[in-house]
């Protein structure tokens, strides 16, 4: 519930901020699109993905990746999960309980 916190998180989140390997290295996991959206202090991710996507699998190799662990490291101070936390552990899949039909 810090704003400088919040504020500073959104800062390098923008487009104009955010670690030009971040982005590249989700798009080569597979992921098509991800958005964060951001209420008070909770965030919620979507990601579009190809049917046949493996978030696991797809998530350990972003691990790997240049600049993702210290990316990790760097936004650890914003997030509210276990020191050190992998992206797949602070991020998890949620149950849809509604469609709109």
């Amino acid at each position: 519930n810090d704003p400088e916190l919040i504020k500073t998180y959104r800062h390098w989140h923008s487009k104009e901020h955010i670690w030009p390997e971040i982005p590249k290295g989700i798009r080569e996991v597979g992921i098509l699109n991800m958005e964060i959206y951001l209420l008070g202090n909770r965030l919620f991710m979507i990601v579009e993905t190809p049917a046949d996507f493996d978030w696991d699998s797809a998530f350990g190799r972003l691990a790997t990746l240049e600049r993702q662990a210290e990316w990790e490291a760097f936004v650890d101070k914003f997030q509210q999960s276990e020191a050190g936390a992998a992206s797949n552990e602070k991020w998890q899949r949620m149950e849809q309980i509604f469609q709109l039909p």
